[in-house]
């Protein structure tokens, strides 16, 4: 019998979409043939996943998990993709969000994710992979990111949950503190639901794109010198348009939602007042579903001419 290496292990997954499991019993039945392994997973109905991975997946969960323990605190956000939106009422799909969302706790990064073992045994990556053969859509881990405090708080925010913790836009706040941990939850919380709403670019100004900042000061010049003002009139404006871009994009700078008369900023500092100790926010992150994704509209008239000879 051939040596089946881990090599030809991981071409059969790639070729076939089924698990690490299934490719090395395929090649120790079929004698390390490539061809013939395939078949015999096709005929197993183990190679369904690899015909889905085509398919534009866009649909799915957002999920968040946060755990405090002798570390400080630690949060994530995940985002589990599929192919409709169907499928992310389905208790299997949500089930492997929540789960993957767990395990991300530990891990960093979709890579280390994808690899690191499930409840069952098997690695999330062959998770994913059965669920696929399973339920008959494209899946897959998206992308992932980690906070971990020492001192203070990660706090989350689902919106639109489907169920407690998975919904269609995640985000996660990051908060720095001594004081009262309970009172910096409680404004993590609020800061989650105003990033959900807001959508903001960066933490500070110094965060924010320098290029989109340059962007932004080329149209307000432009537009200031169009008005015919002189120099120091047109420079004045500017400076004032990039006042109003920052309040509008930078969170620390953002009119609170709840409270519009106050900024995030103004917040914060209240809010160390109150707990008697410095706080800061650290960073955030939020995760709209399907953002950056192109979707695949399909023309169904102009397939059916295509396929009558028409088109």
């Amino acid at each position: 019998m051939a040596e089946i290496t881990a090599a030809l292990v991981k071409e059969l997954r790639e070729k076939s979409g089924a698990g690490m499991m299934d490719c090395k019993k395929a090649l120790q039945e079929n004698d390390s043939d490539i061809d013939l392994a395939i078949d015999w997973l096709r005929t197993k109905g183990l190679s369904k996943a690899a015909k889905k991975s085509d398919r534009a997946a866009a649909e799915g969960l957002v999920g968040a998990a946060v755990r405090k323990d002798g570390a400080g605190m630690t949060g994530v956000v995940v985002e589990l993709n599929a192919e409709t939106d169907f499928v992310a009422r389905n208790e299997l799909f949500q089930k492997a969000a929540k789960e993957i969302a767990g395990i991300a706790l530990d891990q960093d990064g979709v890579e280390a994710i994808s690899a690191a073992k499930t409840a069952g045994g098997e690695t999330v990556a062959d998770m994913v992979t059965n669920l696929i053969a399973t339920i008959g859509e494209n899946m897959n881990l998206r992308r992932a990111h980690r906070f971990v405090v020492p001192e203070g708080v990660v706090a989350s925010y689902v919106h639109s949950a489907i169920v407690p913790d998975l919904g269609k836009i995640g985000v996660l706040v990051a908060v720095e503190g001594k004081g009262d941990q309970a009172q910096l939850a409680e404004m993590g919380r609020k800061i989650a639901m105003h990033v959900a709403a807001t959508n903001p670019l960066s933490l500070s100004t110094d965060d924010l794109d320098p290029a989109a900042v340059e962007r932004e000061k080329a149209i307000f010049t432009e537009q200031a010198l169009a008005s015919g003002k002189p120099a120091g009139v047109v420079e004045k404006m500017v400076e004032g348009r990039i006042r109003k871009f920052f309040e509008e994009v930078v969170l620390l700078k953002q009119a609170f939602v709840m409270n519009p008369d106050q900024t995030i900023e103004q917040l914060v500092a209240e809010t160390a007042k109150v707990t008697g100790a410095p706080v800061s926010v650290k960073g955030f992150v939020r995760f709209a579903l399907g953002e950056g994704v192109e979707k695949k509209v399909d023309d169904f008239a102009a397939e059916v001419a295509s396929m009558s000879g028409q088109g």
